[in-house]
């Protein structure tokens, strides 16, 4: 057990209880405002499984990111990443979330690159900074990330010099960079060329033969079907159908899926 650190049940209790599991999520609820966002939400992501989540807009896809990251409080239900346990209420400090940091990486939808640093110096701020690693191991670890993802020869370059599917690798990598155990994707493939969502489909499917367990939201299900492992379709906060990604997407059984196809 790595720590523990609690305080008023009512606000948010976090644990590390445990290694097992990647990612497990029961009876999830979050609101905005007084809107309902996510109701009673089961989901459940293995070591080496890569699922997609979907849905129409306003579905709560982003939403499950979000919560899973600690970057925004849910109202009800438990989060456990690999043994790390979060509880309703607000989201506690960063100074309380070094575990779960070091458990969960996350790619937004537009990057979110430091623009002041180059490639390698993003992947490198968090190992240096957050955990304390010197600046040499660091660089050596960022540049073999660098370069199993194709973009080594990018690392002295600035975010403005990237094209959008370098910017999306140095995230990745960058993401990587800590050794998470489960990797969040919110829309990865929204700024990428037919080859470019082909080689990331890849290196994706490379990270998950690691043992990494990968959640991404996507809109694109040409994508999913191809290489994802199963789709969870989400309607109204709710899972409306889930299953093996190709069967899903080739034959879906629930008008939430039928929706996203047409």
């Amino acid at each position: 057990m790595d720590a523990v650190m609690s305080g008023d049940a009512s606000i948010r209790t976090m644990a590390v209880v445990g290694t097992s599991g990647t990612l497990r999520v029961r009876a999830l609820h979050a609101v905005r405002g007084d809107q309902a966002i996510l109701c009673g939400l089961d989901l459940d992501v293995a070591a080496g499984e890569l699922c997609a989540v979907m849905g129409v807009s306003g579905a709560g896809k982003t939403t499950v990111l979000r919560v899973v990251a600690a970057l925004q409080p849910f109202s009800a239900g438990t989060v456990e990443v690999g043994g790390v346990a979060l509880a309703p209420g607000a989201v506690p400090p960063e100074s309380q979330l070094r575990a779960l940091r070091r458990r969960v990486g996350v790619v937004f939808q537009s990057h979110a690159l430091f623009e002041h640093l180059t490639a390698l110096e993003n992947v490198i701020l968090a190992p240096v900074h957050a955990l304390g690693r010197s600046r040499a191991d660091a660089t050596d670890a960022a540049m073999q990330l660098l370069e199993s993802l194709g973009v080594a020869a990018r690392a002295q370059a600035y975010p403005r010099q990237l094209s959008g599917g370098e910017a999306q690798r140095v995230a990745i990598a960058r993401a990587l960079a800590p050794d998470p155990q489960l990797l969040l994707m919110d829309e990865p493939t929204s700024a990428l060329d037919p080859a470019r969502r082909a080689a990331l489909g890849d290196a994706l499917r490379a990270l998950a033969l690691q043992g990494r367990g990968l959640l991404i939201v996507t809109h694109d299900a040409e994508f999913a079907r191809a290489y994802a492992d199963r789709v969870v379709v989400l309607s109204h906060g709710t899972i409306a159908e889930q299953g093996p990604a190709r069967e899903v997407l080739t034959h879906p059984t629930h008008d939430a899926t039928r929706e996203l196809l047409t």
